[in-house]
């Protein structure tokens, strides 16, 4: 019999992409504070790829404890320009000075994913891709600020590609499931490793 899965998120996104793809699991929110464990990782120089791990171990850990047995999937994602790492904006002028800090640039997703099953880690694994956004002015920032609405705090870059976002860039390289937060072919194969799903 599979063992038991659990998602260590209340993501609608990553929650739709497991269930997309047929998965049986029980979805969970790791009751862990993100940006205290985050900030003295950013004062030490800690890479966009290590916050990522680090915040999917804490969530991943965060429920193991609380189900015996299952195992249980952290995830999480940073995005990155350099060594500057991106947050969700706090408001809309903070969306769009983000926004025209990546206008012709390409800028880097780091989507973390951590297995774990009672409080051991079995798999950590970052996948990347890489997103150019063409070159824009500030007047068509707030036109498009003004056409998502709200939609622009729900994402750390302040745009969903499955919907209006797409319009932002000239090029992308990597999997859709990397830029939407989780990179969901490593995934499948570590479940089907650990004998989750069906090999």
């Amino acid at each position: 019999m599979p063992l038991p899965l659990i998602l260590a998120s209340s993501s609608p996104f990553r929650r739709g992409l497991m269930e997309n793809a047929g998965l049986r699991f029980e979805a969970v929110a790791a009751e862990i504070d993100e940006r205290a464990i985050e900030a003295p990782l950013e004062q030490k120089g800690a890479t966009p790829d290590q916050v990522a791990l680090v915040l999917a171990e804490a969530k991943a850990l965060d429920v193991s404890r609380r189900f015996p047995g299952a195992v249980v999937l952290g995830s999480d994602q940073t995005m990155s320009l350099g060594a500057r790492v991106y947050h969700k904006p706090k408001d809309r002028r903070e969306a769009a000075e983000n926004l025209l800090s990546l206008a012709g640039r390409t800028h880097q997703l780091n989507s973390a994913i951590v297995l774990a099953r009672d409080n051991e880690i079995l798999v950590r694994e970052v996948a990347h891709a890489r997103l150019t956004m063409r070159a824009f002015n500030a007047e068509f920032v707030e036109t498009y600020l003004d056409r998502v609405g709200e939609t622009i705090f729900r994402s750390v870059g302040g745009y969903q590609l499955e919907g209006e976002g797409i319009q932002l860039f000239s090029a992308i390289d990597g999997d859709y499931f990397t830029i939407v937060g989780m990179p969901m072919l490593p995934l499948l194969e570590h479940l089907r490793n650990l004998g989750v799903i069906d090999a």
